[in-house]
């Protein structure tokens, strides 16, 4: 439906793409200048800038400003959007859709230190086409929650048709799920094991790093032992990518947050953190740990009777650095900012909202030098939105990966 109101809209002649004359052949353009009626920048300033450019040439953004102050080349291509917003590709920490789905729940046992999601991207697959209608540039694609740990993520563009194109890094993270359904696992699992295998194979990992990192740096002669599965978690205690950990409920989070961030000194990004996950904001919001909310918008909280918005929760209680995921398909990628939406219309606000889609979620990963905010040298990863994106009117007209557009409306509006 959003694609077909998008598709109304671009009836007006404003809203077409219009090549500059002065490079008429696209094949002699060095780079694009897309002119906008606004820019949310999503810097460390958060900068909105009204009747803006922002030029693009070999892939990444080469500048953006007032366009009284942005000098556009005499071989850039010209696109023009003058009523328009550009807005940071938008960034989604659990994804199931990257690859396929079929590979991405092998529950062979409780812990599956050994698996990777690497192995099952797919380019351009149905559901990857449908996420960029939405927006969406970037995503983890994780293994599913079946087991306590599932394997590795991969981080992947929503653009690219090949791996080196789509991979932005493997791993990812490490994905664990405290619980809400390894219990099903065989005959039921309680989750004071669930928490003991779990933390058992952490420590094995934990300990396999210590061994290197002592010899390598000269505190030992005898040289460990190589081993293939322990060797993928080294990067894990390096703090080169986070833990991901599928999570919910005060209880799970509590657990989480003692046992993988303060005892084992992990990047931990909590994963889904619903139902009355926000209790436990006292403990995140003065820590390291970052926080994405999803897919569920609310919960009925018994103490005082009544529905409390997640992302509210976890916002009034002090962590206002908020990410919103999908999960999906649970829900469909391209219906991220619809899930942020939700979150406001529970209490949250929209411009925290606007930012628990893009920059957030790139910190929370650690790719935020690459993604989530319209700056000088980064990935050129934007859409061209009619609105706000968090409102549920507005639609995305354009997306762009690496500088190439891969979705237009104009061309093939979603469904795929």
């Amino acid at each position: 439906m959003r694609g077909l109101r998008a598709a109304a809209l671009l009836l007006s002649p404003l809203c077409l793409l219009a090549a500059s004359p002065r490079a008429a052949l696209a094949g002699e353009a060095a780079g694009v200048a897309y002119r906008v009626g606004k820019v949310i920048t999503m810097d460390k300033s958060d900068a909105v800038i009204n009747g803006a450019v922002v030029l693009v040439a070999g892939g990444k953004i080469e500048a953006v400003g007032p366009a009284a102050s942005v000098r556009i080349p005499e071989n850039y291509r010209v696109v023009e959007f003058p009523d328009r917003w550009l807005v940071p590709g938008l960034v989604d920490c659990h994804n199931h859709i990257a690859g396929s789905l079929g590979d991405l729940n092998d529950s062979v046992y409780l812990t599956n230190p050994g698996l990777n999601s690497r192995q099952t991207v797919e380019p351009n697959n149905d559901n990857v086409k449908n996420a960029r209608g939405g927006g969406v540039t970037s995503a983890l694609l994780i293994p599913g929650s079946g087991t306590n740990m599932s394997g590795f993520g991969t981080i992947c563009k929503m653009g690219g048709d090949s791996l080196s194109e789509v991979i932005v890094r493997s791993p990812g993270s490490l994905k664990i799920a405290q619980a809400g359904n390894p219990e099903w696992y065989w005959v039921g699992v309680g989750r004071s094991f669930m928490n003991w295998n779990t933390r058992q194979t952490l420590e094995k990992a934990r300990d396999y790093n210590e061994r290197w990192e002592q010899f390598d740096k000269g505190e030992t002669k005898e040289k460990p032992e190589f081993n293939p599965i322990w060797d993928q978690f080294r990067g894990l205690f390096r703090r080169e990518f986070p833990v991901s950990v599928h999570s919910q409920g005060y209880q799970l989070l509590m657990t989480t947050i003692d046992m993988l961030a303060k005892k084992l000194k992990l990047w931990v990004v909590l994963d889904h953190s619903e139902f009355d996950g926000w209790k436990t904001a006292a403990l995140v919001k003065d820590s390291d740990v970052f926080t994405v909310q999803g897919p569920r918008s609310y919960h009925f909280e018994r103490t005082c009777r009544k529905m409390i918005g997640n992302a509210a929760g976890w916002y009034y209680n002090g962590v206002t650095e908020l990410g919103i995921n999908t999960d999906s398909p649970v829900v469909p990628q391209e219906e991220l900012t619809l899930q942020a939406a939700l979150g406001c219309w529970y209490g949250w606000l929209p411009y925290p909202a606007l930012r628990g889609v893009t920059i957030v979620p790139a910190r929370a990963l650690g790719i935020d030098q690459r993604v989530g905010s319209i700056e000088a040298g980064k990935d050129a990863d934007f859409g061209i939105w009619t609105g706000d994106p968090i409102d549920p009117r507005s639609a995305c007209l354009l997306t762009v990966v690496n500088g190439k557009v891969v979705y237009d409306v104009n061309k093939k509006p979603r469904p795929f």
